[in-house]
């Protein structure tokens, strides 16, 4: 087989294999790139030396089977015979669950995920979101310090049990998204700069030297990117990429790299057959992130919104502290202008970032799909000093109001693991760094990230969590034993009840932001979100209130307390019990 590999500042390079070293030769036509001829076979194990320095692991490897600093092993993803038949499963109408390999369950593995895909075909959703997968140190971690885009930590199972997870998912009806990592690459392990520009001090990001977009020798940083997202997609017979924080991407030039990413993957669903979709993570609120390449957009086909996130945990929890505070002035008012209008920042002054903020999304170009909603996920669980859900916080008639807001929401929706069942387990920052010294400035960052906001630093019962500590981690793993007890059974109904009534009527579905249309009372503590002839009314206060619906017949489709809560009237008011919600549809006479 033909090795490769990009190293345009070497004079030499040198493959190695276990019988031994094959010198390699400039590629005719491609500056740059080394070439070599050897027999190989899957999980032959190999490496790159240039300039007689060490041997090191290979930039595209598909396999690390000791680690991220360990060699690489040739993948052959022919050997693989896949079960399951897939046309594909788009975004429209999706419901999308993200989970965390290494704490779905206690053996944190992707066998053992796939175990439990059952639950997830049952509850209704759509598609399984995994958060990263590449090689990062350690066992434990979440995984955004990964390494080698291309491969699968070896901890979870490597390469081929993916493609089993992946399988099994597709056997389930269930479609597969996989967050990767574009904007930096984990301080251990990372040998890019060892082969090339991959990363130039023309930028400062929060990691440090930013990923070379833009700089010279971009062009190939570039195409190795892409290369590894649509490896993921055609290999791994992946549905979609969801990107992470795009807005630390640093790129000047002409043609973006969003947009050159976002033209490949739609050449890939051409060429497969297969509906493929990318969902970024952005928090810059600028629509043309997601707008048609033919209207002058990026082409990214979906964002998530943290707008109605912060709207709605400032609604449940009252909260104000840091980015809440521009929310929880009037939280049902910011909740209501998401809802219609996509950001509650489009282009409004934001106290929090001392500036204004977004700018307003066209509602006549954008689908209500394009953007996801959410009451919880791993960033804002995780990253609270003490990893604290919402469940730790708020009765169970919250949590229904949480999920019945989220679920009947024009947005597609997402579930964070365990959420389904108002989890009481932490979601808490944990790694497994080798390192010792990038330990302990992960675990002293982490202390000094929190000092401010009034959390332990050392000890104490709110003590900040040591992400080095193995137990941080297992207090992270979900409680499987819940979902069979009160009250978290019934919050896992009222979750699949909801989901089923989405999936159900077509009201639920309509991808038109302007047709939505909601009233509430920051006073009573109520809302009501109408989406053509259904309403889903929330009461969020601690005694019943009496809520407007409108005139005419209205059934009640689901309600989280039934025996309490009152049909409407002639006088067009639902009586809805304290914390609680429902939903209801016009009946035709």
């Amino acid at each position: 087989m033909e090795f490769e590999v990009w190293a345009p500042a070497a004079e030499r390079a040198v493959l190695h294999l276990a019988d031994g070293t094959r010198a390699m030769e400039r590629a005719a036509g491609r500056p740059g790139w080394w070439t070599a001829e050897a027999d190989a076979a899957d999980g032959t194990r190999y490496g790159f030396c240039l300039d007689e320095g060490p041997v090191r692991p290979d930039p595209r490897s598909g396999r690390q089977p000791d680690g991220p600093d360990g060699l690489s092993a040739v993948v052959d993803h022919e050997r693989y015979a896949w079960r399951v038949p897939w046309a594909g499963r788009g975004l429209p109408g999706a419901v999308l669950y993200e989970l965390h390999v290494g704490t779905y369950t206690r053996e944190g593995t992707l066998d053992a995920a796939a175990d439990r895909l059952g639950h997830l075909a049952d509850l209704g959703v759509s598609h399984v979101e995994l958060m990263p997968l590449c090689p990062f140190p350690g066992r434990h971690g979440w995984g955004y310090d990964g390494v080698a885009p291309w491969a699968v930590h070896e901890p979870y199972g490597g390469p081929e049990a993916l493609k089993r997870f992946v399988d099994t998912a597709h056997g389930h009806g269930l479609g597969v998204v996989l967050d990767v990592v574009h904007n930096h690459l984990g301080p251990s392990g990372n040998h890019l700069p060892s082969f090339g520009p991959y990363f130039t001090e023309a930028h400062r990001t929060p990691w440090g030297a930013a990923v070379n977009l833009d700089a010279p020798g971009s062009d190939e940083v570039r195409a190795y990117l892409v290369g590894s997202a649509l490896a993921w997609l055609r290999d791994y017979r992946l549905d979609g990429l969801r990107l992470d924080a795009v807005h630390a991407l640093c790129d000047t030039r002409a043609y973006g790299f969003l947009e050159e990413l976002s033209t490949a993957v739609d050449g890939l669903a051409v060429e497969t057959g297969r509906p493929l979709f990318l969902i970024a993570e952005s928090d810059l609120n600028d629509p043309r992130l997601i707008t048609a390449r033919a209207h002058g957009g990026l082409g990214v086909h979906a964002q998530w919104n943290d707008d109605f996130h912060h709207a709605l945990h400032c609604a449940l929890t009252g909260e104000a502290q840091g980015y809440y505070a521009d929310f929880a002035g009037a939280p049902l008012a910011a909740l209501a202008k998401t809802l219609t209008h996509g950001f509650f920042h489009d282009g409004t002054y934001a106290g929090f970032r001392g500036r204004r903020h977004g700018r307003p999304l066209d509602r006549t170009l954008l689908a209500a799909h394009q953007l996801l909603g959410y009451a919880q996920n791993h960033d804002q669980i995780g990253n609270r000093a003490a990893g604290d859900r919402l469940a730790a916080s708020v009765p169970p008639g919250l949590l229904a109001c949480a999920a019945a807001l989220t679920l009947t929401a024009p947005f597609t929706p997402m579930l964070f693991m365990g959420e389904e069942w108002g989890a009481t387990t932490p979601w808490q920052y944990f790694t497994d760094h080798t390192d010792p010294l990038i330990a302990e400035a992960v675990r002293k960052g982490r202390r000094r990230e929190f000092a401010a906001h009034g959390w332990a630093g050392e000890e104490g019962p709110a003590a900040v969590p040591d992400p080095q500590d193995p137990a941080t981690r297992d207090r992270s793993c979900l409680d499987w034993s819940q979902p069979r007890e009160e009250p978290h059974a019934r919050v896992l109904a009222w979750h699949r009840e909801l989901i089923a009534l989405r999936a159900a009527r077509t009201d639920l579905l309509d991808p038109d932001l302007a047709a939505v249309r909601v009233a509430y009372d920051e006073a009573e503590r109520w809302c009501v979100v109408r989406r053509g002839d259904l309403a889903t009314a929330v009461n969020l206060g601690p005694g019943p209130v009496d809520v407007p619906v409108g005139r005419g017949a209205r059934a009640v489709l689901a309600a989280w307390r039934p025996e309490e809560t009152r049909p409407p009237g002639a006088d067009g008011l639902l009586r809805l019990p304290a914390e609680s919600a429902a939903v209801l549809a016009a009946v035709q006479a």
